[in-house]
């Protein structure tokens, strides 16, 4: 294949992968603002196409846990997940892409771009999974309102300063890097590999990077309110600024200040 050919080939490949996350993103959205819509229904006075079971799931403090209960938060809080992050693998998936195509001129084949992109969605599905259990937490203790947001401003404030403090630490900046480098991340990480098993795993480790970088900026969530579209859109944003952006370190610590500020606002009120 002449080096014009692979050219367009590659082009044409990175296109349908950045068009088909971009969709899978997009499905993840459509299904937040079904929540939303549905949330919205449960507080107004004509909530007659509204059933009560679906309320329940939708909020539950109005019913006991169950586990079908537990699946459906999990569900939530995955494709929210699914829907703020999959624009932050973008570049490791169409790095990936771009070495499968030049090794495949060469006559090696390597496996498809979906296992590094599935092991990557894994981390955030493992995230996903401690998020429900300690919603369920919160929702035993009856620190939780019906609008899934912490019912005490001492919950909300130590979450906001845990994540302004976090946003200062090395582990943060430690994972920031890893997130932020795609090729540095895979050279430390044993270069692509042509099986599915390791491009999965090397997905998974990106992906537990990323979550190291954001797990507490996703627990803000409690605070503002689990389905808080508003804020859920500007947390992504924040998320994908703080990864692209020259002046990433800025926005962090900026970010960091800012959380910090409304964490002991919200602790002496």
């Amino acid at each position: 294949m002449s080096q014009a050919a692979l050219a367009a080939a590659l082009r044409r490949e990175r296109l349908i992968a950045l068009i088909a996350m971009l969709l899978v993103a997009a499905l993840a959205w459509g299904y937040l603002l079904y929540l939303a819509a549905q949330m919205r229904a449960m507080a107004m006075p004509a909530m007659a196409n509204v059933s009560m079971s679906h309320l329940q799931m939708m909020s539950p403090a109005l019913a006991p846990w169950s586990w079908p209960l537990a699946a459906y938060l999990f569900a939530m809080w995955f494709v929210m997940m699914v829907g703020m992050m999959t624009p932050s693998a973008a570049p490791l998936v169409l790095l990936y892409l771009g070495v499968a195509r030049h090794a495949a001129s060469s006559g090696h084949r390597f496996a498809s771009g979906s296992w590094l992109f599935a092991g990557y969605l894994l981390a955030w599905a493992a995230f996903s999974l401690l998020a429900t259990l300690l919603h369920w937490w919160l929702e035993s203790a009856a620190l939780m309102a019906p609008t899934m947001q912490a019912a005490n401003s001492r919950i909300g404030g130590a979450v906001l300063l845990a994540a302004g403090l976090y946003q200062w630490l090395p582990m943060k900046n430690l994972c920031l890097t890893q997130c932020r480098a795609p090729l540095q991340f895979i050279q430390q990480h044993g270069g692509f590999q042509r099986g599915a098993g390791s491009s999965l795993r090397l997905g998974f480790v990106h992906g537990s990077f990323c979550v190291g970088c954001c797990w507490l900026l996703m627990l803000m969530l409690f605070v503002v309110g689990v389905m808080n579209l508003l804020w859920i859109a500007g947390l992504a944003l924040l998320v994908l600024l703080e990864k692209i952006t020259p002046r990433a370190l800025w926005i962090v610590r900026v970010t960091g200040i800012v959380a910090i500020a409304g964490g002991i606002w919200l602790l002496l009120r």
